[in-house]
Parts: structure tokens; C-alpha cells; sequence
């Protein structure tokens, strides 16, 4: 296993979860192991997005901020036992790349099923919107992979503001699931999605002209 030097990072999600971990450095859990755990919690949640119904919900906004901590504790694990790898990194680049995308579409077969949203005036487009907003975020995800593989420094694609992390906008999606917000981040998402990814494409065509 090839082992690489990764960046500490500052955001208050990954403080918390380095807190977390701390204790398990030097066991005989890995980070993969972690990864894993957030990949399972992950799919389960999505699966309890897809009756969209909000007892169904409330499990599944629970599953997902788990998930969410696990990928911030897989890493954090990782750099403190001083095992980075590149295949660690893949797996774990793969897992989020799958588990925000199928999001997306779990909520919007879940909002397309009713959940009390028959009116919301959405209901018929939601899993169009689903589709929509998963296949922006996986390739906005991959571009902005490719975007820091081609970049000089070790920063990433998208900066973070007042010590939260550009990705953190997802520990909201568990108080959406409980609150009814599904319908609002689904716009959003099916909005920001392609714009972002179509920017972060922009930017990458203009790092590789540089280099």
C-alpha cells in the first residue's frame, strides 16, 4: 500500500471528528473500515428517503448525518495513524461520489410518491428532478476531483467560509428530511447543480490551458 501525505484540514466538521477518532488510532480499525460504514449508512439512508414518508424520514436524516460524520472521520482517522493511501482516497472518493448522488434521486422518488406534497407543485417532476440534480452533482464531483489533481497547491476546488467546509451544506439535508424541506433542496440542487458543475468544467479547461 502506497502511502501519501495528506493536508490537516481546519473546517469545525473534520475538529469533531478528529476528536472522535483520536481514540481509535492504533487499533485495529482502519479508515477503510470507516468508509465503509459510511457507504452502508449512506445507502440505508437513502433507502429510507424513498417511501417519502416522514417516519421513514426521520431514520433516514439520522442514518444520513451519521454517514456525513463518517466521511469526515474516515480521513481524519487516516492522517492521525499516518495511513493516507491513494487507494483509501479512491474508495472513499467513490463512495461520496455515490452516496450524494443517489440523494438526490432517493428524494425525489420520494417526493414523486406523495408525502403529503401532492400540492407542492413538484410532485410530477420530482424524479426527473432527482435524475437531474444526481448526474449534476457526480460530474461536478469528478471535474472538481480532476480540478485538484491539475492544481500546484493542495487546496480544494471550492474554498470553505468561516471555518465550514463547501460540502458541509450536506450535514443540512438530515434537519431537511425532518423538517418537510425536500421539496426546497431538491429546486436548489436541480438549479446550483448544473450550474456548478458546468463551472467547475470551465475552470478545469482554464487550469490545464495554464499548465
Amino acid at each position: 500500500m502506497a502511502l501519501i501525505s495528506t493536508p490537516p484540514h481546519t473546517s469545525w466538521t473534520h475538529r469533531l471528528a478528529r476528536v472522535l477518532v483520536r481514540p481509535m488510532v492504533g487499533t485495529r480499525i482502519t479508515p477503510n473500515h470507516l468508509t465503509t460504514g459510511r457507504l452502508v449508512t449512506g445507502i440505508a439512508a437513502c433507502a429510507a428517503f424513498l417511501p417519502g414518508e416522514p417516519n421513514w424520514n426521520l431514520w433516514g436524516g439520522i442514518l444520513w448525518l451519521l454517514s456525513c460524520l463518517l466521511d469526515r472521520a474516515d480521513g481524519e482517522l487516516a492522517r492521525l495513524g499516518g495511513t493516507s493511501s491513494a487507494g483509501g482516497h479512491r474508495y472513499d472518493y467513490y463512495c461520496d461520489v455515490a452516496v450524494n448522488s443517489l440523494f438526490f434521486l432517493a428524494i425525489g422518488i420520494g417526493i414523486g410518491l406523495g408525502n403529503g406534497l401532492e400540492n407542492s407543485g413538484i410532485s410530477s417532476w420530482a424524479v426527473a428532478l432527482g435524475v437531474l440534480s444526481g448526474l449534476s452533482v457526480a460530474i461536478a464531483s469528478v471535474l472538481s476531483e480532476r480540478f485538484e489533481e491539475a492544481s500546484d497547491d493542495d487546496g480544494k476546488a471550492y474554498s470553505g467560509i468561516l471555518g465550514f467546509d463547501f460540502d458541509d451544506i450536506l450535514y443540512l439535508f438530515g434537519p431537511a428530511a425532518w423538517f418537510g424541506w425536500f421539496p426546497y433542496i431538491l429546486i436548489g440542487a436541480s438549479i446550483c447543480g448544473p450550474i456548478i458543475a458546468v463551472l467547475t468544467w470551465v475552470r478545469l479547461s482554464h487550469l490545464r490551458k495554464r499548465n
